[in-house]
This record gives structure tokens, sequence and C-alpha cells, in this order.
């Protein structure tokens, strides 16, 4: 064991989050505090739309203002429903992704789990690839009501991504995540392995 945790208290909490300072024991005797933001996992959506050839496929990003950062910027949508904890992260992702953008998935596949920062939180998120959109009605939360919707081609969102453009690490990290995992799908010369 290299950390033991002795006493915890919760230093505040609200709707979205709880900090906690945990007492703790080193392994080598030493102790000291550890603080802790417990937050609920939230969804990541990956929506893309597929026009042919890969050059003429999109994706969806919404772009809001992020208060601790002070700044706009683009994301793939994402959100937790924190009164409903015990939902179906499938459900929540076509919840989020709606609400959010309109778009209704036809075809939704599971894509993988990630931590967002566990050095400091326990956090994390699901991510979802969705496919064969069609355009529904969007249906925003008051915090949300500053968000705006972009289709961007694929090449113009990784022309992002290399620029700085896009700034949130869940959206950098998910796309590598889908990206790899499409790569070990299909064999050098792109046909699916079986």
């Amino acid at each position: 064991m290299t950390i033991r945790k002795i006493s915890s208290r919760q230093v505040y909490s609200n709707r979205w989050m709880t900090v906690r300072e945990h007492q703790i024991e080193r392994a080598d005797g030493s102790t000291g505090i550890y603080g802790v933001i417990e937050k609920p996992d939230f969804v990541l959506i990956i929506p893309i739309e597929k026009n042919g050839p890969i050059e003429n496929d999109a994706v969806y990003l919404v772009e809001q203002y992020r208060l601790p950062v002070a700044g706009r910027f683009a994301e793939f949508p994402q959100g937790s429903w924190e009164q409903a904890s015990g939902a179906d992260p499938m459900e929540i992702a076509r919840g989020e992704l709606q609400e959010e953008t309109g778009l209704l998935a036809g075809k939704m596949e599971y894509v993988g789990h990630l931590f967002v920062a566990y050095g400091m939180s326990n956090q994390g998120f699901h991510i979802f690839l969705a496919t064969e959109l069609s355009q529904g009605e969007r249906n925003l939360e008051k915090e949300k009501q500053d968000l705006v919707v972009k289709r961007v081609a694929i090449a113009e969102f990784e022309d992002m991504i290399r620029g700085g453009g896009i700034k949130d690490a869940a959206s950098i990290a998910a796309w590598a995540l889908l990206g790899i995992k499409n790569r070990r799908a299909h064999d050098s010369r792109g046909v699916p392995v079986e």
C-alpha cells in the first residue's frame, strides 16, 4: 500500500460536486493531506455525420462559455444527470445529444471510459459514438443557454486540435481513443478485422 486514508472530512458540497480533505499516511510513515473533488461520471458523445468518403464526413461540436477558464471553447457534447445518479450512460448520452444539439442518433456505440484528472478527482466519463443522425428539437437547460452548435468537417476539426483551437482534454482524448479503436478494427489495407 502506498497511501492509507486515516480520516476524511467534507469541506464543501453542492448539487454537482463534493470536496473532501483526507488525512493520509504514506508508505514511509509520513502523514499529510490529500484534497479530492468527487463528481459523478458524465458522458461524452462524438456525433459523426457520414457523407460517403471520409473526407466528406463531419462532426458536431458545441461551443459555450466556461467560467473556470473565462473563455468560449468548442467541444463534443457532454454532460451528466445529477438528479438521476443510477441512469444508464447510453440513455444519458442520447438525452444529452438531443438536449445540446437537437440531434437524434439512429446508432449509438460505446467507445470506452476514461478518467478526467484522477490526481484530484474521481470523475470519469463514458464515450459514445453517435451516427445515423437526424435533426430533432433542442431542449437546453438554463445553464447552457449560450451554447452554440457547429458542424465541422473532420479535417477541420483535426486542424483545430493541432492548432490549439480545441482545448477540452476530454474531447481530444475521446477522439484519440476512437481513432485507436478504428485503426485496430482494420488491417493495414483498411479491411475490417473479424
